[in-house]
């Protein structure tokens, strides 16, 4: 009797402990863990034929972290995993409940989840592709991990347009790695540190059959598939042999592989780039790399004048102790601007080449090896140059250095330089006897300025608790607290008040403004650098709804969108953390009086902006309309690199809600005509503002501006425009003249006159009949961000406007010289923006309201800054 009562109790333990495995449902109210689940792998639910099981899982059998992970069963591969960044030990959870899933560690500690959904969940399905979804009471699909990919698609996966794939780091560490995969309008690009290194139009087995424009990626039993025109048209194809199943992964390596099962392995039948010396970083920093004759394994070695690092075996540094190599001032450790040091170059050789000097523009043409240097030494984020004789072309190595590679084509003339910096000397010739006195003469005041700082430390300390306390006096008395934020699954870094007030220095340094608040500078106590934006103009009602609120696009990640770090809703204080932005706002970098924004910086600025925007129009889960597209929520990284800001704040819109958002927002100036008319606000409303931005990118100046104009412009043979005579100042509403000029043929005209000449006719017509196609009067009539950002690249043919839909400009156009004048004559600079009128918005005759309800004076063309 003592032995079945022993059985029993072991048989009802191991129930109980290691939890049941199901099939294609899982329902609310359960959890998941490695160690529940322990018998089968963590593994929780199948498919409906097993192809695919979702499990707490540890690759590589290593047991410290553990992932959410979908992997296909027979070949035990990842295909998807949720925590990436935030592993969790075999005792962590997953839970399934109404508002989605949560991920937890061992304590109850927020590790992810799906972001708030406006339904509740009724069940989770693991397809037969490997999807998992989230489902709403009418089997309707709330989530999909097919929707949020991390490093591979699958066979039914779809890539779109502005989504990335992201690698890990290694096979058993699957955080997110250095390398990307980016689907363009135009191909797939490879990219490290935001620089190109492979396309996949460059594979061997890759055929380009159209010029239209890629709207996906996909895989399928033929082969891998960039589709274009709603998947009637292949843009590119690679056709690969016929497989049931196959997979298309980021590998950690930096290496795009598809691989289709072969027995129970998958077997790799497409690779790119074939050349492992092509991967930017596979000997680390200025490690050398060269091809292996046998293995075909690369071969790391160091460049003469370097050797191996002491403190990391894969990096190269010089093999003078003396010389150093110097950190980006973009660098989140760069602790030293090198001002004690002289800066050098130690040369690489010739023979030597570097990835991406393949995939990018120089930054200057004709001119010597000296000036490149000097380029170089000029710019903080200039690690080295690369120089070609035969062009006199200066390639520049910005922010971080990869490997280099061992040129085999006997026709490369570059050379290469990496910038030193030389250590200045130590003093010399100081006698023991004057040693006491300097060292007194140094001490004696230093002890006066040292009470001084104690004493301003005391104050500042006392000053701040005292704050502190007050902050936390009106979240006490808050009649919600600040419990509820802790409710809401997806929430990006909450920071308490105190901790970003000390990041900003007491909010010291202002570096912005706008109707939403103000942006101070800041510094965490990693030395990374951010933006703290004080909201003052929330349009969430509650805390409940502004966490809401952030909790959605705290999850919307994209290269031209301004990353939120984190939040702080204390009291009645709500902020906002974004990483920072080293090169500020394009209103300032383009309107002010600090270096001319070169022809191709322009266009690189124009894309990044338009591929952000149509990532927030049909990338994302939700459709998100920005409604205030201006240049000063355009923000600027390295090699001017575009983001769009304050697209978090704006509505986020399903097509349900689209037709009842008639709430006026955006800047005069930008402002679409069906603003004023109550029609129907849609994703055509930021085009509109995308291509009055795009015409002051073109000229330089504000659309509504005091402006130079030249009266003269002649073309040589080339198409390049040279000014050749006076200019004269007057009051020009530009979108009217850029129609004028297009329908005379006269781009150049259009261009900013500070280029000197340094543009073609060609370029200046493809942006300028861009933005004209985007600022139609009829919505219909104009181009989605997604077509935009083909015509910008060359890869969709360039469309034209369509006049009678642009007449409405010579109607503001007019409108706007009338004003001029009569405010002129009154002293006073004010312009016409939309004329508040009740006639149609291209009827030219003159309303009866009064003269000055044309009018916003100057310092409102922008809005708040």
């Amino acid at each position: 009797m003592g032995c079945l009562l022993f059985l029993l109790c072991v048989f009802l333990s191991c129930t109980f402990v290691h939890g049941i495995t199901y099939i294609e449902f899982i329902y609310p109210n359960f959890t998941a863990s490695n160690l529940k689940f322990i018998d089968s792998t963590g593994t929780f639910l199948f498919s409906h034929n097993g192809t695919f099981k979702a499990a707490m899982f540890n690759p590589d059998g290593q047991q410290t972290n553990f992932y959410l992970c979908v992997i296909h069963a027979e070949s035990n591969t990842i295909t998807w995993s949720a925590n990436r960044d935030d592993p969790v030990s075999n005792s962590g959870k997953m839970s399934l409940s109404v508002n989605g899933i949560l991920i937890t560690d061992q304590d109850g500690n927020f590790k992810w989840s799906t972001s708030p959904f406006q339904s509740l969940v009724s069940a989770l399905q693991l397809t037969e592709t490997g999807n998992l979804i989230l489902l709403d009471q009418f089997n309707g699909s709330l989530w999909e991990s097919f929707r949020n990919p991390t490093d591979t698609i699958v066979i039914g996966q779809k890539l779109p347009v502005g989504t990335l794939l992201s690698s890990s780091v290694s096979s058993s560490d699957l955080s997110i790695g250095d390398y990307k995969l980016a689907l363009r309008a135009s191909d797939t690009l490879l990219q490290w540190q935001n620089m190109t290194y492979w396309k996949l139009s460059m594979g061997a087995n890759a055929y380009k059959n159209s010029n239209s424009a890629v709207e996906f990626m996909s895989i399928n039993q033929t082969g891998l598939y960039l589709f274009g025109q709603n998947s009637t048209v292949v843009v590119i194809q690679v056709n690969l042999s016929p497989s049931e199943f196959r997979i298309a992964k980021l590998d950690d390596s930096g290496q795009f592989i598809v691989r289709s099962l072969s027995g129970t392995n998958l077997k790799p039948e497409f690779v790119g780039p074939v050349d492992k010396c092509k991967i930017p970083f596979v000997c680390g920093r200025l490690g050398l790399c060269s091809n292996g004759a046998a293995s075909g394994n690369p071969v790391c070695s160091c460049p003469s004048n370097f050797h191996v690092s002491s403190l990391n075996s894969t990096d190269c540094v010089p093999s003078d102790d003396s010389y150093s190599l110097p950190v980006s001032c973009n660098s989140i450790n760069n602790t030293s601007d090198g001002s004690s040091s002289l800066v050098s170059y130690l040369g690489l050789g010739y023979g030597i080449v570097y990835f991406a000097n393949d995939f990018t523009m120089p930054v200057k043409y004709t001119l010597n090896l000296s000036l490149c240097q000097d380029l170089c030494s000029g710019d903080c984020s200039c690690l080295g140059i690369f120089y070609e004789h035969s062009s006199s072309s200066c390639y520049v190595l910005q922010n971080k250095l990869g490997s280099v590679i061992l040129s085999t084509r006997s026709d490369d003339d570059q050379v290469g330089f990496v910038k030193i910096l030389v250590g200045s000397p130590p003093p010399s010739g100081t006698s023991q006897a004057f040693r006491f006195p300097i060292v007194a003469l140094v001490l004696l005041p230093f002890t006066g300025l040292f009470l001084l700082l104690a004493m301003g430390f005391i104050w500042w300390k006392i000053s701040k608790i005292s704050k502190t306390r007050k902050v936390k006096l009106d979240s006490s008395t808050s009649p919600s607290g600040d419990l509820e934020a802790f409710m809401i699954p997806g929430l990006p870094i909450r920071f308490d008040y105190a901790e970003l007030e000390a990041a900003t220095d007491n909010f010291k340094t202002l570096i912005g403004s706008g109707g939403f608040g103000s942006v101070y500078k800041g510094s965490l106590p990693d030395k990374t650098l951010v933006a703290v934006k004080k909201v003052t103009n929330s349009g969430a009602g509650g805390k409940q709804d502004f966490c809401t609120e952030i909790a959605i696009i705290g999850n919307i990640h994209h290269v031209n969108l301004v990353k939120l770090r984190g939040f702080c809703a204390q009291g009645s204080e709500r902020l906002l953390v974004y990483e920072y932005m080293n090169r500020g706002s394009l209103d300032r970098t383009l309107f002010g009086n600090g270096p001319v924004l070169e022809w191709q910086e322009r266009v690189d600025i124009a894309l990044g902006a338009a591929r952000g925007l149509a990532y927030l129009h049909s990338g994302c889960q939700k459709k998100i309309i920005h409604c205030d597209v201006k240049p000063e929520n355009i923000l600027l990284h390295d090699n001017f690199q575009a983001k769009i800001s304050d697209f978090g704040l704006s509505k986020l819109l399903s097509p349900e809600q689209s037709s009842l958002f008639t709430t006026m927002r955006g800047t005069r100036g930008y402002l679409a005509p069906e603003w004023l008319t109550s029609s129907v606000i849609t994703d055509k409303t930021d085009v509109y503002s995308f291509g009055m931005v795009l015409l002051e990118i073109v000229s330089g100046r504000k659309n509504c501006s005091l402006q130079t104009q030249s009266h003269s412009i002649d073309e040589d043979k080339s198409g390049v425009g040279h000014s050749s005579s006076s200019s004269v100042l007057g009051l020009v509403y530009f979108p009217m003249f850029a129609l004028e000029m297009y329908e005379q043929g006269r781009y150049l005209e259009l261009a900013d006159l500070r280029l000197e000449g340094r543009v073609t006719i060609e370029e200046v017509e493809r942006l300028v009949c861009v933005a004209l196609c985007c600022v139609h009067e009829e919505p219909s009539l104009r181009p989605n961000m997604v077509s935009v950002v083909g015509m910008l690249e060359g890869e969709t043919p360039l469309a034209h406007p369509r006049l009678e839909s642009l007449n409405f400009l010579r109607f503001y156009g007019r409108r706007f010289t009338e004003a001029s004048t009569i405010e002129e004559n009154n002293g006073e600079e004010n312009f016409i923006l939309y004329p508040q009128v009740n006639a149609s918005l291209t009827n030219t005759k003159s309303s009866s309201s009064p003269i000055s309800s044309y009018f916003v004076s100057s310092e409102q063309v922008s809005g708040p800054r």
